[in-house]
């Protein structure tokens, strides 16, 4: 996706939906001379989206060389890096509504759900850490404790995200407040890994028409299962590697912030660069197979 597809985008939906700040901050800082922006909202929320389509580590790096040099033709009016990171804080409630109301993938009755870890410290420097004091957790997941946040997903077989949560690292994968929210639109078959194992949450899912499927632990009952949501079962790694898309080219997650909002920005914005891939995982399944899938006993 290039980057003038992305502003159009987002352009024709802020324009859509009137969302602009007509030339003055939407949260007035004290002590601050509050000036008229330069960059419109639509060039600031496209700047931060494509940081994560770009192959570049560093926000800074790619702001002043990718932005101010290789793309002055495109933002003429690009402001100073300080600036720029001034006004990130503005753009996060149109991303958000951005990603919710347009980047979200279709339920096809195939389903997966799993939970990634959001790192903000390292484990060594967690009693210093003071940017996310209060609101990070300590959690623990199958690769050991950290401290940060739980980003839970739920995709289907194309790839799409349909519904995701940001929680502290402490929450419970199984927990009923973050699981129904998430399966608000989803139906049919939903595969999960061992820590969604619950007899509860699978009673309660499947009163609304949600079958969970899950793997079974070692020290559990060997079950009958069809030959279809076994095969399906096994291709759950299907959402491990749109977390390790997610992590590795989008960037969602490193150490480097120093503001909780601007955290939440670059969060997102990278969910959002996702949508914009060509090419997601993929179980590469036509309509055909979905309803065979679907209806094989």
């Amino acid at each position: 996706m290039d980057l003038t597809s992305i502003f159009c985008a987002i352009d024709d939906y802020c324009t859509q939906q009137k969302i602009n700040w007509n030339g003055k901050i939407l949260s007035p800082v004290a002590g601050k001379r509050n000036r008229k922006f330069q960059l419109s909202l639509s060039e600031v929320a496209t700047i931060v989206v494509y940081f994560h389509l770009s192959h570049y580590r560093e926000f800074k790096n790619y702001y002043l060389i990718e932005i101010k040099k290789n793309l002055k033709s495109e933002f003429p009016k690009a402001v100073s890096y300080n600036r720029f990171v001034e006004l990130m804080p503005n753009v996060l409630a149109v991303i958000a509504s951005f990603l919710s109301n347009t980047c979200m993938g279709k339920c096809s009755g195939i389903s997966f759900i799993d939970s990634t870890i959001l790192k903000v410290c390292d484990n060594r420097r967690i009693h210093s850490h003071k940017v996310f004091k209060n609101i990070a957790q300590r959690g623990k997941s199958s690769t050991g404790w950290f401290y940060g946040f739980k980003l839970h997903l739920i995709i289907n077989d194309r790839g799409e995200i349909l519904s995701f949560m940001i929680t502290p690292g402490n929450v419970d994968d199984r927990n009923s407040k973050v699981i129904f929210p998430l399966v608000k639109n989803i139906y049919d078959k939903l595969f999960g890994d061992r820590g969604y194992i619950s007899q509860s949450l699978f009673e309660s899912l499947y009163e609304k028409g949600i079958q969970l499927i899950t793997k079974l632990k070692k020290n559990m009952k060997n079950k009958l299962m069809p030959l279809v949501d076994k095969i399906l079962l096994r291709k759950r790694a299907i959402i491990e590697s749109v977390n390790d898309e997610l992590k590795n080219i989008c960037q969602i997650q490193h150490t480097r912030h120093r503001n909780f909002c601007n955290w939440a920005v670059n969060l997102l914005s990278g969910l959002v660069a996702f949508s914009f891939f060509p090419k997601k995982p993929s179980l590469n399944l036509r309509p055909k197979d979905n309803l065979q899938l679907l209806i094989s006993p």
